[in-house]
């Protein structure tokens, strides 16, 4: 058990399940803008440009379904959701952070890679000619 367990503490602390995760949330929060907005603002709007309501009259749509009240609202609230969301992510990011430096897990600098001075395309140690450009080294390419 305490195996599948850290293998499910493993699995949600990679980075792409939290970006996934956050994903679906403001995709969430992003359908109820939509379907405010064709639901309250679009359709009405149809429907008095085809003659089955009645005239619009300025922001105020008096005999009418147009509701720019329920549009703000939802507009509001994804404001709202995304905030939290943010909030919410800054705070595991810094978690993981102070976590990793109190275990002492230091990410690596990458290896510094060799590139071409003609092109700057990445080449392999050693390298006499850049496989991109064709351009001949003085030197056998070694990284800086």
């Amino acid at each position: 058990m305490k195996k599948f367990l850290a293998e499910f503490k493993e699995f949600i602390n990679r980075g792409n399940v939290v970006d996934l995760a956050v994903g679906v949330i403001i995709g969430g929060a992003f359908t109820s803008i939509v379907t405010a907005l064709t639901t309250n603002i679009i359709n009405p709007l149809i429907s008095v440009i085809a003659g089955g309501a009645d005239t619009i009259s300025g922001l105020v749509v008096p005999g009418t379904d147009i509701d720019f009240g329920a549009f703000i609202s939802a507009c509001i609230n994804f404001l709202i959701v995304a905030f939290v969301v943010f909030v919410l992510v800054k705070a595991v990011n810094k978690a993981q952070n102070i976590g990793e430096k109190l275990t002492g897990k230091e990410e690596e600098a990458p290896a510094a890679v060799p590139t071409c001075p003609f092109c700057l395309e990445e080449v392999k140690e050693g390298a006499t000619r850049c496989p991109h450009c064709a351009g001949q080294f003085d030197a056998p390419a070694k990284a800086e």
